[in-house]
């Protein structure tokens, strides 16, 4: 897997060292890379108004009522929302500055500064949020303030609502804020000091399903004037934010290549209905069965990166006892699915991507576009489950509660692979870890 493993990761540390060494720049004047939200004149183009509401409820009205909602909003932005020798000024009244273009994963800059006592916050794809305001106002401690700007404040997992330190400058001072967001995970950096370190943001208009995979970023207002200025962003793509998770967790070297990127050494069973294709494993057209490895595991997480033509469908084999079984039904098989596809509209909820077949529903919403690569992460430990797409944890489930009759709880130990089901479906940088 040489081949694969080093560019791979030659992406990863060029994607961290861009952290380290761009700035944003001054001026409203964009790094390179990056796009200028704010021109330094005017807020009309590419600019709305909002408050917190959930952007999918919004999306979900009625158009007249939509049109309406914005509508007001936009009337809002007018009274209470300005220029200021390239400053953008908020009076501290609502509606929020929400941007009209939706973002999946991407880095952002943004200068602010408040007022003594002062509260704001940064929205992520509509989500609530980045925190700003004032560590030396003593009636916000009872709140947190005093620990500082930059934590994910409405998460409501405690270990994961604060900053590791208070980095703010004082209130009346600018303060310069980078923000990272690749699937669920958030990293912030304020005035030069990281702050939060891939934490996930939690969705705070339903705790029991992961945070929208795209929306816009609002500048919140919330009771005194705040001001901004230099708010550029750059969105990542697929390639990039694959490279971003696979290091995220800095532990890439406990991992095992289980394909070398050019044949099916090491694999077994429908060999003959497999090939590999630019360092990629793809089930060939018109063909399917199992793809397995010779290998057997108990408990383990994988990773991996796969790609759906339109309407594919695929599987990933968990401890199958042999390639001529059906997972499905005589182990587990995680789906591989494109979910948008008009043939799959009316399947069971547990048919959809990552779910466990017959076991465990996934939760939709989270894959790529057809066409690009996936990143997927799947931890096995006894009955419990959980599959990690592209950032966002789909599955969490423990199949001995979810279907107690299953077959898959009786079995300990079995091979890895793939369940082909006659697509094009590829799979590429397949490594495992077990773990003991």
């Amino acid at each position: 897997m040489r081949n694969l493993i080093q560019p791979f990761s030659a992406l990863l540390v060029a994607a961290v060292v861009f952290v380290g060494t761009a700035a944003a720049q001054n001026n409203n004047n964009p790094p390179e890379g990056f796009t200028a939200l704010f021109d330094g004149e005017t807020i009309d183009d590419g600019w709305t108004g909002g408050t917190t509401r959930s952007p999918k409820e919004i999306d979900a009205l009625p158009d007249a009522e939509r049109a309406q909602w914005y509508e007001q909003q936009n009337r809002g932005v007018a009274a209470h929302w300005s220029v200021d020798n390239g400053e953008l000024v908020s009076d501290g009244h609502e509606p929020h500055l929400v941007t009209t273009k939706d973002y999946g994963d991407f880095e952002m800059w943004v200068d602010y500064k408040i007022q003594p006592g002062g509260d704001s916050g940064i929205y992520l794809r509509g989500v609530p949020q980045v925190q700003i305001w004032d560590p030396a106002h003593v009636p916000a401690h009872r709140h947190g303030s005093d620990r500082g700007s930059g934590g994910l404040w409405n998460n409501a997992i405690d270990a994961n609502k604060w900053p590791s330190e208070v980095a703010d400058n004082p209130a009346g001072e600018w303060n310069r804020m980078f923000i990272r967001m690749v699937g669920q995970y958030v990293t912030v950096v304020l005035n030069g000091t990281k702050i939060v370190d891939n934490v996930p943001l939690e969705n705070y208009y339903n705790r029991g399903i992961p945070v929208f995979m795209t929306g816009p970023i609002h500048l919140q207002t919330h009771g005194s004037e705040t001001r901004f200025r230099n708010v550029f962003v750059r969105e990542i793509g697929a390639e990039e934010a694959n490279a971003y998770l696979a290091g995220m967790t800095r532990d890439e070297d406990t991992f095992t290549p289980l394909f070398n990127g050019e044949d099916l050494a090491g694999w077994t069973g429908a060999t003959a209905n497999y090939e590999v294709v630019d360092g990629a494993i793809r089930c060939k057209a018109g063909h399917g069965g199992n793809l397995i490895t010779e290998d057997r595991y108990t408990d383990f997480t994988v990773r991996l990166e796969f790609k759906l033509p339109p309407g594919g469908n695929n599987g990933l084999a968990i401890r199958t006892p042999n390639a001529n079984v059906d997972p499905a039904h005589q182990a587990m098989e995680l789906q591989v699915l494109d979910n948008t596809a008009p043939q799959y509209a009316q399947l069971a909820p547990y048919q959809y991507h990552g779910s466990a077949y017959t076991i465990a529903p996934a939760h939709r919403g989270f894959l790529r576009p057809v066409g690009e690569w996936n990143y997927q992460e799947v931890t096995v430990e006894g009955d419990h489950v959980t599959v990690t797409l592209n950032g966002f944890v789909i599955l969490d489930t423990h199949t001995k509660q979810a279907n107690p009759d299953h077959p898959f709880n009786q079995i300990t130990e079995g091979h890895f692979g793939f369940c082909g089901h006659n697509d094009p479906v590829e799979f590429r940088n397949i490594r495992i870890r077990e773990i003991e």
